[in-house]
C-alpha cells in the first residue's frame, strides 16, 4: 500500500476539551506528530505571556496545532465529501499543512521575533523543507510533497481553495484559536458556533463560500474575534509582560555585543545574538530555555539585565498610561529626559507599545496585505460578499483599531524620589 493512502490499524484518538476528540487515521499525520520537531510545540505556549494576565493560559502550540488538523479533517472528510468541487486528491496536503502550520513558532512568539528580526514563517517552511524528521516523514510521501506542504502555509500553492481552509478570513486555524484561547483564559468572548459554520461551508473554485442561511453564525464568529483581540490578545498587562520580556532579550544582546562576561554560559544565544540562525539552533530553542536564562540572569551583575529579569519571572510588571504619539510626542522627550535624570534608563523602563487590529476587511485591490473576503452563497446561487448582507459587520469592516500605552515602573518612582511628582505629573498630563 503507498504510504501516502496508509491507514493505521486502529484510529487513535486525542482527548480534546474544544472538540472533544481528535481523530488520527492516517499514518503520515500519525508520523508527523511523532516528530521531534512538532514535539516541541508543546514547549512554546499558545498565547505567550498571557498565562501572567490570565491563570489558566497555559495551552500549547501543540494542541492548537492539532486542533487545526481536526477541523480541517472534518472539513474534508465530512464537509466536503462527495462535493464536485472539492478535489479529494487534495486531502493529504491539506491536513499536512493544517497540522504544520505553526511549526516555526519561536518560544513567545512575537516578542521573540521582534528582538531578533525573526520570521516563524521562514522557519517553518525551513523545518518542512530542511534535513528534519519532518521533511523526512514528508518525502515518505513523495519528493515534491514538503514543497506542496510548505507552499499551502507560504499561501502560493496553486489550489487557493486549499490555501484557504488554512489562510482566510475564515479558516480552520481562527476557529480553533478564538475557542480554544477562550476555553483556558475562562472569557466567553471567543465562543461561536462552529458546528453551523462547518454545516453552511460550501467549496468553490479557488475559495470557500458560506450559505447565506448561516449568516447569523458568521457574524457571531466575527465579533467573537474582535472581543478575543481586544480582551485577551491586547489585554495591556499581557503587552506589559511582554514589553519586559523583550527588554530583557534586548538587554542580554547588547551586553554581549559590549564584551559583557556573564556568569554562565550563554551557548544558546550565540547565533542569535549574532544574527546568524541556524535551523538546529532555531529548534532548539523553546521557552523552558528562555526562563532558565532568565533565572540565570536575575544574579547577574548588570542591574538592568538582572531586574528585569527577575520582573518577569515575578510578575513585577510595569504600570501604563495611554497615549497619542501623534499629539504627545513632547511629553514623551520631557518624559525620556527627566527618566535620565533620574537614574531610570528610558531605553529600558520607559516603553512605547500599540496594538492594532482590523476584525474584517473587504478586497481592496492592489493594496498591500489584500484580503479576500467572505463569500455568501445566495439562494440562487450568486455570490455575495459578506458586509453587503450583514449590516453588523458593514459597521466594522475596514476599520482598523489602534492604540497605544506608555509602559513603566511605577515602583521605581517612589514618593521621596526628588523627581517623582514632576514625572507623574507630566505622565497623567
Amino acid at each position: 500500500m503507498a504510504y501516502a493512502t496508509q491507514k493505521l490499524a486502529e484510529e487513535k484518538v486525542f482527548k480534546d476539551p474544544v472538540h472533544r476528540y481528535i481523530h488520527v487515521q492516517d499514518q503520515v499525520i500519525w508520523d508527523l506528530i511523532a516528530t521531534k520537531e512538532f514535539q516541541r510545540l508543546r514547549r512554546i505556549r499558545q498565547l505567550g505571556t498571557t498565562y501572567l494576565v490570565f491563570h489558566g493560559a497555559e495551552h500549547s502550540r501543540f494542541s492548537h496545532s492539532l486542533g487545526v488538523y481536526e477541523i480541517i479533517r472534518r472539513m474534508v472528510d465530512d464537509v466536503f465529501a462527495n462535493r464536485p468541487e472539492w478535489n479529494k486528491r487534495e486531502r493529504l496536503v491539506a491536513l499536512c499543512a493544517g497540522l504544520l502550520h505553526d511549526l516555526g513558532h519561536g518560544p513567545f512568539s512575537h516578542a521573540f521575533e521582534h528582538v531578533f528580526d525573526l520570521d516563524h514563517e521562514y522557519f517553518t517552511r525551513a523545518i518542512i523543507l530542511g534535513n528534519t524528521e519532518v521533511n523526512e516523514v514528508l518525502r515518505r510521501v513523495s519528493k515534491d510533497f514538503p514543497k506542496k506542504v510548505s507552499e499551502v502555509i507560504e499561501k502560493t500553492y496553486h489550489n487557493k481553495q486549499v490555501v484557504s481552509l488554512i489562510s482566510s478570513q475564515i479558516d480552520a486555524d481562527r476557529m480553533d484559536y478564538l475557542q480554544r484561547d477562550a476555553y483556558f483564559t475562562g472569557v466567553s468572548y471567543g465562543h461561536f458556533d462552529m458546528e453551523r459554520i462547518l454545516r453552511v461551508m460550501r467549496p468553490q473554485p479557488d475559495q470557500i463560500v458560506i450559505k447565506s442561511t448561516g449568516m447569523h453564525a458568521i457574524e457571531d464568529y466575527i465579533m467573537s474575534r474582535y472581543q478575543m483581540y481586544w480582551q485577551v490578545y491586547f489585554h495591556p498587562v499581557s503587552r506589559s509582560a511582554e514589553v519586559i520580556l523583550r527588554k530583557t532579550l534586548e538587554r542580554a544582546k547588547e551586553l554581549y555585543h559590549a564584551g559583557y562576561t556573564f556568569k554562565h554560559d550563554i551557548a544558546h544565544f550565540h547565533s542569535f545574538f549574532e544574527n546568524d540562525v541556524q535551523l538546529d539552533a532555531y529548534i532548539a530553542m523553546d521557552e523552558s530555555i528562555i526562563l532558565a536564562y532568565f533565572q540565570f540572569w536575575m544574579s547577574e551583575e548588570d542591574a538592568i539585565l538582572s531586574d528585569l529579569s527577575q520582573r518577569f519571572l515575578n510578575r513585577k510588571l510595569f504600570k501604563f498610561v495611554e497615549v497619542d504619539p501623534s499629539k504627545d510626542w513632547e511629553k514623551l522627550i520631557r518624559l525620556e529626559k527627566l527618566f535620565d535624570q533620574a537614574g531610570i534608563d528610558p531605553n529600558y523602563y520607559l516603553v512605547m507599545d500599540s496594538s492594532s487590529d482590523l476584525p474584517y476587511d473587504f478586497y481592496r485591490p492592489g493594496e498591500e496585505g489584500e484580503r479576500l473576503p467572505i463569500y455568501l452563497q445566495m439562494p440562487n446561487k450568486e455570490l455575495s460578499e459578506l458586509s453587503r448582507s450583514s449590516d453588523i459587520v458593514d459597521a466594522i469592516s475596514g476599520k482598523r483599531r489602534t492604540d497605544h500605552k506608555l509602559y513603566y515602573p511605577k515602583d521605581l518612582l517612589h514618593e521621596e524620589h526628588p523627581l517623582h511628582e514632576k514625572i507623574i505629573e507630566i505622565m497623567h498630563a
